[in-house]
């Protein structure tokens, strides 16, 4: 299958380079990267950017926003993209004017983000939290989407079995989440290939000092994540077919979906996706971008470049 030809933004929509420390609390640093603000109804997102060429929208996990993937992202530029990194909604220094989120107000803000930088279509890679609303974009909106790369999370046509409860396990705690309560467990649960240093953690969570982050945990679980896991749960994606040629990606220590978990869960996947592959990265967990940065760019940009 060739891949489809890929439209950039216009000229005059690019954005433009404001310093760290314009922004509250300070943007972690991360050189080469541009930023700005799109304006959307109800929503401005902030947006970071690096690179010319093809467009490529990274899509982070949680509790991370646009910063997860300042060293992939730059990897992937100099391979001739241009990668687009939002902060969705509830994350980052995106901004709404409703708290609210359901099910697929992350997709249709999304939507708006790609019509505002005038991209007809790209390529996306998503982590964690960031998979649902690339699900969601692949299968209600494949015209919009190139090549996906999904991390750390498996695919929608999953079948659901009674190992997969320990995945869920960090979940009654960020449903009933109470502001101030710190989130650094998701850096020592023993999904995690590796120590990650507390300064990293800090720039991860340095925007839950606003208010308007801490409080979107509970209905980003309550609006979004358990409606779209009840869907999984009941098949709803078995009985779709997925067009997007996609690349499915877990670190080895990924506890959570060890291949062996993955590929029972995933069998047959010819049936319900035109092109489905699966990989497993070495010396890496759940947290993909952080533990193998340069495995998760080149697994992407040989995805991305193949004919077929």
């Amino acid at each position: 299958m060739d891949t489809p030809e890929l439209r950039s933004r216009p000229d005059d929509a690019r954005p433009h380079v404001a310093s760290t420390a314009t922004w509250a609390p300070p943007l972690p640093e991360a050189p080469g990267f541009a930023h700005q603000v799109v304006e959307t109804t109800g929503l401005r997102s902030h947006v970071a950017t690096i690179g010319e060429g093809e467009p490529v929208v990274l899509l982070h996990g949680f509790p991370q926003h646009w910063w997860q993937w300042h060293q992939v992202a730059p990897r992937i530029a100099a391979a001739g993209y241009r990668v687009i990194c939002p902060d969705l909604r509830g994350a980052g220094w995106t901004e709404a004017d409703e708290r609210g989120i359901e099910r697929e107000t992350r997709l249709h803000d999304l939507l708006d983000i790609l019509d505002a930088l005038g991209l007809e279509r790209a390529h996306v890679v998503s982590h964690d939290m960031g998979a649902i609303t690339a699900l969601q974009l692949t299968y209600t909106h494949p015209e919009r989407v190139g090549r996906a790369v999904q991390l750390s999370i498996p695919p929608g046509f999953m079948s659901f079995s009674p190992r997969l409860l320990p995945a869920f396990r960090h979940m009654p705690k960020l449903i009933w989440h109470r502001p101030g309560n710190a989130l650094r467990g998701v850096w020592s649960d023993p999904y995690c290939a590796k120590v990650t240093p507390d300064a990293t953690i800090d720039a991860h969570l340095a925007p839950m000092q606003r208010r308007e982050i801490d409080d979107a945990v509970r209905p980003l679980y309550r609006g979004m994540v358990i409606p779209e896991a009840m869907r999984l749960a009941r098949g709803e994606y078995q009985r779709m077919h997925l067009t997007i040629p996609t690349l499915v990606a877990f670190g080895r220590h990924d506890t959570r979906f060890n291949e062996p978990l993955v590929r029972r869960l995933c069998e047959n996947p010819d049936r319900y996706a035109d092109r489905m592959e699966f990989v497993f990265v070495e010396n890496a967990g759940k947290l993909l971008p952080d533990d193998a940065p340069d495995a998760v760019a080149e697994l992407a940009l040989d995805f991305f470049d193949r004919d077929s």
